[in-house]
Formats: structure tokens, C-alpha cells, sequence
């Protein structure tokens, strides 16, 4: 059966996720009733607002006052959370539903005014006495971060007029970018020897072991993206062009700064991370030039990235995966072990790839402490890692369940660090006891994702920043992204490989969504490793229990605390180049082991 073959089969096998816990279907009267009450109480929310003069200018901010819209505003999120869950869990699988995409446009709109009302809260809290409030109030203390926090956002607020506008107008603007380049690339096909592949078909064709295969693949990749060249353009134009507008507006030095504070870091430790990360990317180089000697070439070729390396004795089927996951998380902690299995056995995933479904894969919380995970399983280790990688945002979110909504907050460094920690227990598993052609192939697993995460998630910055810097000046042409992609590619891969990716920008989703929803990874990856080999030595001393009881606190905490001060916890200095650098060594020394596998 060729790879082609084995895709199509097996996702007509893999589960979807379940549904039916929440609403019998779309057509369900309590979804279409649940959706009016969540209107009204959003309507609840903005008479609160006004009664309370809950704005820039308006009524001090008493303790009462500050109780009652923290509370009214937890209970509406509670409230909303599984009504968009389980509208996003059948337009990310199928964007031609129409009626999906039709109550989710209700939601939309309904939901609009939560963003104003939330720049009229930093507003508030700006000008209040947050000292007096905490000292006042035990639920102004429960929610300390987000009032420091706030009061930092309100530093860099337009007038109360203009941030009603820009938050009315996002769904109709960077919003509505994000949603086309979502729907038409989940749609996409191309022509591959003779017959239409979705386009997440084709680039999981990457993974073949003919390199003829990985070629055609990419070839045909190529041209479904500059079919659509035209729309994707306009998107990352209309995207761009409104984020660099309002961080302008907002008082911001340049495109990066408004995701420094999104993203719960301060420019010190971005600036530590990436001066490492570059140190780091001869090293990389060398990983690639191995790979190109095994592969019997003298430069890889970017459909040789994921071409496969050694042989794995296991047949890395979901099944399988499944219960190596559950298996390997149960070696670290029977709380871990116990989540993996409830979510495999109460259907919280939906595994395989088809048309009409989102590439990639995510995590979005469902109901209570329940999550549903989006993946596209193909049969590797890479796969089954990145299931790991997903259930450790589940885990993650099991964590934080017990919080408030609004504590529950918390930004994409930190968000990585439960999934980064998951996925490398699968891996150092795997690694585990392998040797010859096993060892060569889970060493190659490890190291194909951590170049993602480390070199080309720096091409994406060096890309997104330069975005920034020129759509400042005009709209930019889709050639003019190919090469700005291109450049990027050559600064951090260097010059390793032949070709390059032109079309990553229209690939990649991120870029419609966050601004820099790149650098975080790397974040999650080098501060996921520190804390793995603390939790190494910590095991090999005995204190393994202790350490578990701290790394869960550190994630049921992750929207109470920032991310230096929970990096602190643990004896971590994330403005420090050698907690990076030591990071790094790991990967550095899986780079030589590699290296003298090959030769």
C-alpha cells in the first residue's frame, strides 16, 4: 500500500471527536437557546459596565464595584466557552457546513461587544487604586495578575472611542482575514500523479521514504498556494496592515512590542532566547548536513526535511500511539496516565485527516475540565508525539479548571510548557533502550521537531517582523512575501538546503491569528526542557513527588503569575543566556549522537 493509499484508509478509520455531550446537533433548540441567552447576558454585562461607569473617566473603582463585573464577566465565559467549543468543533472539520459556519457567525456577532467591554475595563483599572482593591478585596487578590496587568495595557490604550471601533470592527477586519485564509486553505486540493489530494494530503506526503514521492508532493503543494496567491496576499495585507496600524496608534516602539505583553514576557528574556537561539543555529546546520550524507545527497532539499531516517520496529499506528501515550505518561504520574485515558476513552479527539478539515493540530477547551483535540494522525512518531504534545494542553487545562475564567488566562509562552514536558516524555521513551536503525529513527524524530521549533520558528519571526517593517509603507505583493520567506529561510537554515519554501507565509495560519504566534514555541521548547531535566535529576534524588506537586502548581498557575516569576520557582533566570544555552545543550548533544549514527 503506498503512503498515499495508507492516508486515505486510515482516516477513514481514526475517530472523530464526540459531540453529542453538549447538543444532540446543530439543529439541537437548547444550542439555538443557549446562543440567545448568551446574548442576553452580554446585553447583562454592558448595563453593568454602565451602571458601575466601568470606563476611562468613570466612577472610581470600589472593591463592590470590582466584585461585581469580575464576577459577571467569570460566569459569562463559563458560559461561553462550550457553546464555541462545540461550534468551532464542526467548522474546523469541515468548513463547507454552512449552517456551522452560520451560528458561528451569530456567535460572532452576539459576542462582539466582550472586546470593548474588556478595553473599557483596562481602561478602568488603569486609573484605579489596584494597591487599595487588593488590600480591600479577597477577589481582587485572586485576580492580582490580571489587575498589574491591566494597568500596564492601559498605558498603551487609544481613546475609549477608538478602542470600541478597532475591537467592533476586528471581525470584519483582521478577524475576517483569518477566517477566509482558515476556510479556503482547508479546501484546497491539487493534482498529484493523476488524482486531487487535499492540500494536507500532500504535505503529509512529506514524510514518504521516495524521495520522487516527497518531490511530486512538494511540487504540487507549490502550485496549490500560488493558485490562491491572490486571496492569501490580501489576507496577510489586511492582517498586518491593521495590527501594525493600532500598535502605532496604541504608542508602541515597533510590531513586536504589543506581543511581548500578549505574550507574557518581557523584551529581555526574547532577546536572551533568540541571541541563543542563533548561537545555536550552526549547530542545527550540522544536524542537516548529517541528514543530507544519510540520504546520499550534498544538501537537502526542502522535501527532504521530513523524510524519514532509520526504522522504527513499531508500527506507530493511532491504536498503538494511543496506548504507548497513556502507557509512558502513566511511567511519570498515575494523575497524567488517568487524563490521557479518560480522553481517549470519552472521545475528545478527532484524529485523521480530510477534506474540509483544518491542517495542523490544536487544543480548545470543551466543558469544565474536559478539552477536544484536533489532530491529523499520520502512522509515525512524529505523530504520536504531537497527540502527546496536544494532551498536554489538555492536561494543562485540567490543571487550571479550578480557577476563574478569568484566571485562567494565560499567555503562549507558558501555554507550551505542559505540551513541550508531554511530548518529551514520549520521545525520551521511545529513545529509551532503541538502538541501531530504532535509535536513528526516534533521534531523528526528536531532532526534525526541535529544528522546527528552534530554527524555522526563527525564520517565521525574522519573517513576520519584516512583514511588519515594509507593510508599514504599502501593501506588499505575493512575490514580495515569497521573498521576504525566502530570505528568512536563508538567514536560519543558512546554507544547508538547495530550495527553500516560498509559500510557508500562506502555509502557516499563525500569521493571521497573533501577532509573533512563532516565537512562544521556542519558548515552550527550551522552557519545557529545563524543567524535564529538573524533573530528571529531581527523580534520580528521590524527590520525585515533590517536584510533580510544584510542576502542577506551576501550570494550575499560569494566569495568576507571570512568566519570570514562575520561572523563579524553580531556581530559573529567564533573563540569564545560560539557561537558554543549557537548553540548547541538550539538543546539542542528540546533534552528536546523530552525527556519529551517520557518520
Amino acid at each position: 500500500m503506498t503512503t498515499t493509499e495508507r492516508l486515505e484508509a486510515g482516516a477513514h478509520e481514526l475517530p472523530r471527536w464526540r459531540t453529542d455531550d453538549l447538543y444532540a446537533g446543530l439543529n439541537d433548540p437548547q444550542l439555538s437557546a443557549d446562543l440567545k441567552a448568551l446574548g442576553g447576558e452580554v446585553r447583562a454585562l454592558e448595563a453593568i459596565f454602565d451602571a458601575l461607569g466601568v470606563r476611562k473617566g468613570g466612577n472610581v473603582a470600589t472593591p463592590e464595584a470590582l466584585e461585581q463585573v469580575l464576577g459577571a464577566m467569570n460566569t459569562l465565559v463559563l458560559h461561553l466557552v462550550p457553546v464555541r467549543g462545540y461550534l468551532q468543533a464542526f467548522v474546523t472539520t469541515d468548513s463547507r457546513n454552512a449552517a456551522a459556519e452560520q451560528m458561528m457567525g451569530e456567535l460572532t456577532t452576539l459576542a462582539l461587544p466582550l472586546g470593548p467591554l474588556r478595553s473599557r475595563l483596562t481602561a478602568w483599572l488603569g486609573e484605579a487604586d489596584v494597591d487599595a482593591l487588593l488590600a480591600a478585596s479577597e477577589v481582587a487578590r485572586a485576580h492580582e495578575h490580571l489587575l498589574r496587568r491591566s494597568t500596564v495595557y492601559a498605558q498603551h490604550q487609544m481613546t475609549p472611542q477608538e478602542e470600541d471601533l478597532a475591537a467592533r470592527l476586528r471581525p470584519s477586519g483582521a478577524g475576517g482575514w483569518a477566517k477566509l485564509h482558515g476556510n479556503v486553505s482547508s479546501q484546497l486540493s491539487g493534482e498529484y500523479r493523476g488524482q486531487r489530494l487535499p492540500v494536507t494530503a500532500l504535505r503529509a506526503l512529506a514524510t514518504d521514504p521516495d524521495e520522487a514521492v516527497r518531490r511530486d508532493a512538494f511540487e504540487a503543494e507549490l502550485n496549490v498556494w500560488q493558485d490562491c496567491e491572490v486571496v492569501l496576499t490580501a489576507a496577510m495585507n489586511g492582517v498586518k496592515g491593521e495590527e501594525g496600524t493600532l500598535a502605532v496608534r496604541r504608542g508602541f516602539p515597533d510590531a513586536v512590542a504589543p506581543s511581548l505583553l500578549t505574550h507574557g514576557i518581557d523584551r529581555e528574556t526574547l532577546e536572551a532566547m533568540q541571541s541563543a537561539v542563533v548561537r545555536s543555529l550552526p549547530d542545527f546546520r550540522r544536524y542537516f548536513a548529517a541528514k543530507a550524507r544519510a540520504l546520499g545527497k550534498d544538501k537537502m532539499d526542502w522535501w527532504d526535511l521530513f523524510a524519514p531516517l532509520g526504522r522504527s520496529e513499531t508500527e506507530w499506528t493511532y491504536e498503538a500511539g494511543t496506548r504507548f501515550v497513556e502507557r509512558q505518561f502513566r511511567g511519570y504520574s498515575q494523575k497524567l496516565g488517568d487524563y490521557a485515558a479518560r480522553a481517549f476513552r470519552e472521545g475528545w479527539i478527532d484524529a485523521g485527516p480530510r477534506e474540509g478539515k483544518r491542517g495542523g493540530a490544536f487544543c480548545m477547551g470543551w466543558r469544565g475540565d474536559e478539552s477536544r483535540i484536533l489532530m491529523n494522525h499520520d502512522p509515525s512518531l512524529d505523530s504520536v508525539s504531537t497527540l502527546a504534545h496536544e494532551l498536554g494542553h489538555g492536561y494543562h487545562n485540567l490543571l487550571k479548571a479550578p480557577k476563574t475564567a478569568l484566571q485562567r488566562e494565560t499567555p503562549m509562552t507558558l501555554a507550551e510548557t505542559a505540551s513541550i514536558f508531554c511530548e518529551t516524555i514520549i520521545q525520551n521513551a521511545a529513545l529509551e533502550g532503541a538502538t541501531g536503525e530504532e535509535r536513528l529513527y526516534v533521534l531523528e524524530t526528536q531532532l526534525l521537531g526541535h529544528a522546527q521549533v528552534v530554527v524555522d520558528i526563527h525564520s517565521r519571526f525574522l519573517f513576520e517582523r519584516a512583514v511588519f517593517q515594509k507593510r508599514a509603507e504599502r501593501d506588499l505583493t505575493g512575490q514580495e512575501l515569497n521573498n521576504l520567506m525566502t530570505w528568512a529561510q536563508r538567514e536560519t537554515y543558512g546554507d544547508a538546503l538547495n530550495t527553500t519554501h516560498p509559500y510557508m507565509w500562506a502555509v502557516k495560519p499563525h500569521y493571521y491569528s497573533l501577532g509573533f504566534y512563532n516565537y512562544p514555541y521556542t519558548f515552550g521548547l527550551l522552557f519545557g526542557l529545563g524543567l524535564y531535566a529538573q524533573y530528571r535529576q529531581a527523580k534520580a534524588e528521590g524527590r520525585e513527588a515533590d517536584f510533580q506537586a510544584r510542576y502542577d502548581d506551576l501550570l494550575s498557575s499560569t494566569g495568576l503569575a507571570g512568566a519570570r516569576t514562575l520561572a523563579a520557582r524553580f531556581g530559573i533566570d529567564l533573563h540569564a543566556p545560560e539557561f537558554w544555552e543549557e537548553s540548547l545543550d541538550l539538543i546539542r548533544g542528540q546533534i552528536r549522537e546523530y552525527e556519529k549514527i551517520i557518520g
